[in-house]
């Protein structure tokens, strides 16, 4: 049974000493337990099993050592560094000492359709939620006491079969990890960064798996990443087509703000086209600027040459990353084609780019309460809670969460926000 009622725990003997926030290197430190579900062809998904973090044993013939058989959720430092297949969601401490999950079902539905990519086993989302709230209820002292801090999750889906064969596997295995993190960058959480923009490289094509969190997609990334750090910028801007369309920056999803060809103000990024990541944190920023409603927001194709014309004219006001690890980051430089752009970012405040971050870290910590709109496909909740010190298997309102669906979906979902808020 896959069922997370039938979590096996096995609790560590001895606790590691938690590191001062303000010390951690953004996914080097690991917490005291991880999560594993083995699935293979013959018997389906086995129990869940959560017990003392330890080194993984794969037999030499996996497929995913050959083939980057592996969709998962975090950066993962542990066993394949670069050849991995990732999400990533985080866990916040609430100015009220509750734990939350930032909209993760996005993160489970976005995982799923990376494992179908993969020919990996199909799963279900909400019971893997429910593990990894278990998991983050053992772990929930690793959670930092700090409003810069967090605790990245980092489930991980890799084929394990012992076997040569270009397949679809018939063993798996589902992992999840946990790493108490800071800023992203080392050069603070609210530097501007500087970016690299060459077409020699390709990140994703149409028809490929830009859309997707595999891991060859990342790993073949580092030798321009390289190169972009040896030209004397800190990311990848990753180009596409002839007319270099401007996709994503490194791992982060990309954000225009500027007055338009028409003169409009607006909130430009790229589509979501299949070449694009659908970003849990993208989404986030486009839903919350539209209930603004002071801009145009739009999803749409932006090239090297929008933007140099825009730059030439003084249209651009400012530009940012935005993802799961950084939350937003803002930009100050691009080199094209030997030249040096200067963004303006900072020179307008930023504005706009404050103000996001600031908006969405006080959800993410409870400082405010928004609402988004329902997800597309399911109905699942956005933000989890634990109460501190609770066993999460028993809080009520987690059942309440569990039970969203169709009409009883709004209401549902205030109940939980009012409960988060006066809790």
């Amino acid at each position: 049974s896959s069922k997370a009622v039938d979590t096996v725990i096995e609790l560590a003997p001895t606790l590691m000493e938690k590191p001062i926030p303000s010390s951690l290197v953004f996914g080097t430190v690991f917490t005291d337990h991880m999560l594993t579900i083995e699935w293979t062809c013959r018997e389906g998904w086995h129990k869940p099993c959560i017990g003392p973090f330890k080194n993984l044993s794969l037999h030499p013939a996996s497929s995913t050592l050959h083939y980057a058989v592996e969709p998962v959720l975090l950066l993962c430092v542990v066993l394949f560094s670069t050849v991995q297949l990732f999400e990533g969601l985080k866990a916040y401490r609430g100015t009220d000492g509750q734990i939350r999950l930032f909209r993760p079902m996005l993160n489970m539905e976005r995982m799923l359709r990376s494992a179908c990519r993969a020919s990996l086993p199909n799963f279900d989302k909400k019971e893997l939620l429910d593990c990894i709230r278990k998991l983050v209820e053992i772990e929930q002292e690793w959670v930092p006491y700090s409003d810069t801090a967090s605790l990245y999750i980092r489930p991980t889906f890799i084929g394990t079969e012992p076997s040569l064969g270009v397949k679809k596997p018939s063993q798996a295995l589902l992992y999840v990890i946990l790493s108490p993190v800071g800023s992203y960058f080392s050069t603070g959480s609210f530097n501007p960064v500087s970016l690299w923009a060459d077409t020699k490289y390709i990140r994703a094509w149409k028809g490929g798996t830009g859309d997707c969190k595999l891991g060859g997609n990342y790993g073949a990334s580092i030798y321009a990443q390289d190169e972009a750090m040896e030209a004397g910028c800190q990311q990848v801007l990753w180009l596409y087509g002839e007319n270099h369309q401007i996709t994503e920056v490194g791992t982060m999803n990309l954000f225009l703000y500027w007055t338009n060809e028409n003169g409009e103000e607006e909130l430009a990024t790229p589509p979501l086209d299949g070449v694009i990541l659908p970003g849990v944190t993208r989404q986030s920023i486009i839903e919350l600027s539209k209930k603004w409603g002071e801009f145009k927001v739009s999803e749409r194709y932006l090239t090297m040459e929008d933007l140099s014309t825009a730059l030439n004219e003084e249209r651009v006001k400012e530009m940012f990353g935005s993802g799961t690890a950084c939350i937003v980051v803002p930009v100050g430089r691009i080199l094209y084609k030997e030249e040096n752009l200067h963004i303006p970012t900072m020179e307008n405040g930023p504005k706009l780019t404050t103000r996001i971050l600031k908006q969405l870290t006080d959800i993410q910590v409870s400082r405010v309460l928004f609402v988004f709109p329902p997800p597309p496909i399911s109905f699942e909740g956005n933000i989890i809670c634990f109460p501190k010190k609770m066993k999460i298997w028993k809080c009520p309102f987690l059942k309440v969460l569990d039970v969203f669906s169709g009409d009883c979906y709004l209401y549902l979902r205030i109940l939980l926000f009012k409960v988060v808020t006066i809790m």
